[in-house]
């Protein structure tokens, strides 16, 4: 069997590998082939790093749950998919810290693996979903009164966690546990294939993360985004130069943390596939993988500013919620404050 590195993507590579009558060593020289990094995966900096995120995914995912479960009466398309978001992003947020402490049991290794994939791929196709949802409500307004229906958005919902499942499912068969220190008896929870079919696995993974974000999602956002670009910004609405800048930053925000990460993963895939030279390419995504992959699991903190926080219909939920909260506090104290929202003719996204 070949094993991995102990990080939650398992994308790092060291050691040898033997397929069929060859022996193809990834780190032929161990001296010169090591990467000269600073920080890496298990250095205090990335586990800080984690639970940073950890804490800020798990607040504002739970605040936008919160509000969406309790405080939104008539529930559309886009509410399904923005709560569907929320969750996949709350299993992202919610397994990292795991990543920083060693698992002592095959079945918690496991099921950490789980969540954490889970999380990864439903999280980018429900990124996806809400764009495709954004171009039928403005660019096919007439044909989205037929589909943007809440029963085909609970359809399409089941179907991506479903999808998700089946890529997930590999990642959770071949989790194992191996000891990294037998004085501390501490463990690795990470991927490990079968030594005569390491590569075909390793290639199969890194394919699949490449062509779900950036041979999907990313075109699909694309297409969706410039098409409500030209329509809003062909219209006299008020608001339309915001929509422009929200248009932007979804994109934007998508490519800057998703596509260094699979820049990183093509590289690996090419250096499995012997294209560039192993040592080199080894020094160079050893020291960048762990700074690409903080970058991609940001992305779990990002969603619910830029689809909730920024929603005006959101925002005035909240702030109505809110208002209410601290007018009852403060109305026990013996002060009386009045707050009316409105939340007519608004959306939970930023469009």
């Amino acid at each position: 069997m070949y094993s991995e590195s102990n990080d939650p993507m398992g994308n790092k590579m060291s050691g040898t590998e033997d397929i069929g009558n060859y022996t193809y060593n990834y780190d032929p020289d161990p001296e010169s082939c090591e990467a000269s990094q600073v920080f890496g995966n298990g250095s205090t900096l990335f586990d800080v790093i984690y639970y940073v995120l950890f804490c800020l995914g798990l607040f504002g995912n739970v605040i936008v749950l919160w509000v969406l479960v309790h405080h939104t009466k008539k529930r559309t398309m886009t509410d399904v998919f923005l709560l569907n978001l929320v969750l996949s992003d709350l299993l992202t947020a919610v397994s990292l810290p795991a990543w920083v402490h060693s698992s002592q049991s095959l079945p918690s290794c496991k099921v950490v693996t789980g969540i954490y994939q889970l999380g990864f791929y439903s999280g980018t196709f429900f990124v996806t979903l809400m764009s495709v949802d954004r171009y039928f409500a403005i660019v096919r307004a007439v044909a989205a009164m037929r589909t943007r229906r809440l029963r085909y958005g609970v359809i399409a919902s089941i179907t991506i966690w479903v999808i998700s499942m089946i890529i997930a499912t590999p990642q959770v068969i071949f989790a194992q546990l191996e000891e990294e220190d037998e004085d501390n008896n501490s463990f690795h929870c990470h991927p490990v294939y079968p030594e005569d079919t390491y590569q075909s696995w390793k290639m199969g993974r890194n394919f699949t993360e490449n062509t779900v974000a950036l041979f999907i999602c990313l075109p699909v956002m694309i297409f969706c985004y410039v098409k409500i670009l030209i329509v809003v910004s062909k219209s006299r609405n008020s608001k339309r130069d915001k929509a422009i800048k929200l248009i932007f930053t979804v994109v934007c925000l998508f490519v800057l943390c998703w596509v260094p990460y699979n820049i990183v993963v093509f590289l690996q895939t090419l250096q499995l596939m012997e294209f560039i030279d192993p040592c080199q390419a080894q020094k160079a995504i050893s020291s960048a993988m762990p700074f690409a992959e903080i970058i991609a699991l940001s992305h779990c903190c990002i969603n619910p500013v830029i689809y909730a926080f920024i929603g005006e219909k959101f925002r005035k939920t909240l702030t109505k919620v809110l208002s209410k909260y601290f007018s009852r506090n403060y109305r026990s104290a013996g002060v009386s404050i009045s707050h009316t929202t409105d939340t007519r003719d608004s959306s939970n996204t930023p469009l």
